[in-house]
């Protein structure tokens, strides 16, 4: 008895058929929004003759710094303590090394959504001591419906680009085959703009913060662009 062969599986056919012919497309959008927030780098540094008397005074030149960013309130989104270290500086003495100083370092990450702080606040951190201010970074959250936005006027940007090619060969389109995202992002989320300043004291105080004027900073539009690629089916057209 001959049993019968396993029927060979149809023939895939990615980029159609005379009968189901396929249109490929791609839609894209480019959006501009104002951002939602803005990001700055706070560095502080310390220098002392031994290692206690240089952890000492980073600790309270962080301790000062926090107090003074957490005045804003909800004006501050998100308040991060990066790197902190402390590194010896060697100097040669004969044939030997020997410890000449200590050099600590501790970076603070401030986002703030209250662009009319941000200026003053900026002013107020650079007029301190051994502080280095750098940025604003100003972006949109991944949360943001311009991210949304973007991507529905890329998807119906598509969907009309093949009504199109099928408007051209007198038909219509038939079904979605698959759309797939090929791109979407902002303007380099993290591009540093505006202002970075650092003061350093020798012995003597800096002035006073109430005597620095606050920095304007214009706030830099977004740019939100998304892309991505259809394939439709068509009714097929009588080219005859």
């Amino acid at each position: 008895m001959t049993e019968n062969p396993t029927p060979a599986p149809a023939s895939h056919h990615p980029y159609g058929t005379p009968t189901t012919p396929h249109v490929t497309v791609r839609g894209e959008a480019h959006l501009e929004a104002d951002p939602e927030i803005a990001r700055i780098t706070i560095t502080l540094t310390a220098r002392g003759t031994d290692r206690r008397t240089t952890l000492d005074g980073l600790t309270h030149r962080n301790t000062t710094t926090l107090d003074l960013i957490k005045t804003y309130g909800d004006a501050i989104e998100k308040l991060e303590t990066g790197t902190l270290t402390i590194r010896p500086e060697l100097t040669r003495h004969g044939r030997a090394e020997r410890i000449r100083a200590y050099h600590g370092s501790i970076q603070l990450t401030a986002t703030l959504n209250d662009f009319t702080t941000l200026g003053e606040l900026v002013t107020r951190l650079a007029d301190n001591d051994l502080t280095r201010v750098e940025g604003p970074w100003w972006a949109l959250r991944p949360t943001s419906p311009h991210h949304a936005a973007a991507r529905r006027q890329a998807v119906q940007e598509a969907l009309q680009r093949a009504r199109e090619y099928a408007e051209a060969l007198d038909t219509r389109l038939g079904a979605l085959l698959e759309l797939s995202d090929t791109g979407v992002h902002g303007s380099p989320h993290m591009a540093p703009m505006g202002f970075s300043a650092q003061t350093r004291s020798f012995g003597g105080a800096a002035e006073a913060a109430v005597d620095a004027a606050p920095v304007d900073l214009e706030p830099v539009r977004q740019t939100v662009d998304a892309q991505v690629e259809a394939s439709f089916t068509l009714i097929p057209p009588n080219l005859g």
